[in-house]
């Protein structure tokens, strides 16, 4: 349940360094001395809870230190503390945790906490350092220093195992002691948390090219003599999937299916539903479903997968006969294929009977087309995001008959397999200015007898 706001306050401080005795006259310590600079609200965060936020701005304000202790007029602090830039250690006194709760904003650097302090109530009565976990979960990312009885170094020890940055004995505190030891304590917390969060960003990053890695496809094509090769660039920075997806499989006639395709836009939503989509399509292949019969059931899939009506999915299916010299067409909405060989100039495959996109029109049917390859050629299946960069500062796109131009150019000068694929991707990014905002796939298949 999130915390509720505490209402702005005035908040206790001795500037002096000494803590302030009660109230004679029975009130709290809230009483007494006000800081009224020191007020800063705590901040709530995504969740509603409230976040314990130490700011990386100590090169221009003073430090400040809560000290929790039961006693504050008994506190051996002495009033010349001074930070590394010699000024005066600013000091709030808390007498219980509930105080310190209220104390503890966003400007506090560092907690000084005596470890005599009767724990929580809910608390293992045995355990000697409860306040000191209590304190550690009230404010995880404050630096906190220990203070203990002299000569209690066991405890003191096991209270920095348990997460403060340093303990501190109290009948050998002074001054000059208690601000080197609230710098270092400050400074050292910064440091532990700047590693953790480094170390669990490179965590997420990890898992997140794992994760990515093992959803883009490993093609089934053991016992075939087509080549492959594939490009695939996310259009979402720093991410390597998009909405584009693709797969090749090998079915047990000799039948080498190819399949491209994307759904509207390019975030996590639809790189998983892009996923789905193609692992989908595998499965049923595989199962022997093919043309308007595969399509059908991918657009059931697509109803049932995606979070919105409106979102959609183009697709392009290609079924090569084992003796590679013709194949079905199917198009849902999708670019078509693009056909080269040797002797003849690129051109785009018919399509005519292009189909609606999947998720469109309920019961609607994709016609499946029958197409002539020849004796050697390459195929090269895309999606709209190599064709929808622009050409220069322009507002004209380069489109399919750009992009036919340019792939008869790069077959031309002998480009082939990887080398072509890689080559076109980059010219269309030359030719954009820069990086596609689109996600790109685009794979090639090649039959040389």
């Amino acid at each position: 349940m999130p915390v509720p706001i505490p209402r702005q306050r005035a908040i206790p401080a001795v500037e002096s360094g000494q803590a302030q005795a009660a109230s004679p006259c029975g009130g709290s310590a809230e009483d007494s001395v006000t800081d009224a600079s020191a007020v800063a609200p705590r901040t709530p965060d995504t969740a509603g809870n409230i976040t314990d936020k130490v700011e990386n701005n100590t090169a221009h304000t003073n430090l400040t230190l809560l000290l929790i202790e039961d006693d504050p007029a008994g506190s051996p602090i002495v009033p010349d503390m001074l930070d590394q830039a010699g000024k005066p250690i600013r000091v709030r006194t808390a007498r219980n945790l509930t105080e310190a709760g209220r104390l503890l904003t966003d400007d506090v650097h560092c907690i000084l906490l005596d470890l005599a302090l009767p724990a929580p109530g809910h608390s293992d009565p045995e355990d000697e350092l409860a306040v000191l976990k209590h304190v550690l979960e009230l404010a995880p990312r404050h630096a906190v220093l220990a203070l203990t009885a002299s000569g209690d170094a066991e405890r003191g020890a096991e209270a920095v195992r348990v997460g403060a940055q340093d303990y501190l004995f109290r009948d050998e505190l002074d001054g000059r002691l208690l601000s080197r030891a609230i710098r270092y304590a400050v400074e050292r917390k910064r440091s532990e948390s700047a590693e953790r969060r480094l170390a669990e960003g490179r965590l997420r990053a990890q898992e997140n090219r794992r994760l990515e890695r093992g959803l883009l496809p490993t093609p089934l094509l053991e016992g075939s003599p087509l080549r492959f090769a594939a490009r695939y660039r996310p259009g979402r920075s720093r991410a390597l999937l998009g909405g584009d997806f693709y797969d090749v499989v090998r079915t047990p006639d000799g039948t080498v299916h190819a399949m491209i395709g994307d759904v509207c836009g390019h975030g996590p939503d639809e790189a998983a539903l892009g996923v789905e989509l193609r692992i989908a399509w595998r499965a049923l292949t595989l199962a022997g479903l093919c043309g308007d019969q595969l399509l059908g059931t991918l657009q059931q899939v697509l109803e049932h997968e995606r979070a919105d009506d409106e979102i959609f999915a183009t697709l392009c299916t290609v079924d090569i006969a084992p003796d590679g010299r013709r194949a079905g067409l199917c198009l849902a909405g999708h670019p078509s294929p693009l056909l080269a060989g040797p002797g003849k100039p690129a051109r785009l495959l018919p399509y005519d009977n292009n189909g609606p996109a999947l998720g469109l029109l309920p019961g609607a049917r994709w016609p499946r087309m029958q197409v002539e390859l020849g004796a050697e050629w390459s195929l090269m299946l895309y999606t709209d995001g190599l064709i929808e960069g622009h050409i220069g500062q322009g507002r004209e796109r380069l489109g399919q008959d750009g992009m036919t131009e340019m792939i008869r150019r790069q077959f031309a000068e002998g480009l082939r397999g990887e080398r072509l694929l890689r080559a076109a991707v980059n010219e269309v990014r030359e030719l954009n200015g820069g990086e596609l905002t689109d996600d790109v796939a685009v794979l090639l298949l090649d039959r040389v007898p």
